[in-house]
């Protein structure tokens, strides 16, 4: 019995290192994964946003995943932006913050946070 607790701990224990390691990936990889091998489903600009923090928003699809890569600004009166990039957007939710649903509001960075931002991809 002691020999069988040992091996069933022992196997999750394995188990858990080799799934913990085998989903790591860089957001820099994957972010030049997605711009090379996905298709662009829009960009919407600076100019467009018309957003103190957001300064470019672009969506990808790739094998049937809405991927949005965001250029967010440093700060609000900064050109320097950081990149960050959002996975498994459900359509209607990149369609909601393109266009804005019923109800929503006119400001893109309101609806980034209420559709994009609680998808941020899970990289390192």
């Amino acid at each position: 019995m002691k020999y069988l607790i040992s091996f069933i701990i022992g196997a999750l224990f394995l188990c858990s290192s080799i799934n913990a390691h085998s989903q790591e990936v860089s957001c820099d990889d994957l972010l030049s994964f997605i711009k090379t091998k996905g298709y662009s489903k829009g960009t919407l600009s600076s100019y467009t946003l018309d957003s103190s923090w957001l300064y470019e928003v672009k969506a990808y699809s790739y094998d049937y995943n809405i991927y949005v890569v965001a250029k967010i600004k440093k700060n609000e009166y900064s050109y320097s932006t950081n990149t960050y990039i959002f996975c498994g957007i459900p359509s209607m939710n990149w369609s909601n913050f393109q266009y804005g649903g019923y109800g929503d509001s006119d400001s893109y960075g309101e609806r980034f946070h209420k559709y994009i931002f609680n998808y941020k991809c899970d990289c390192y």
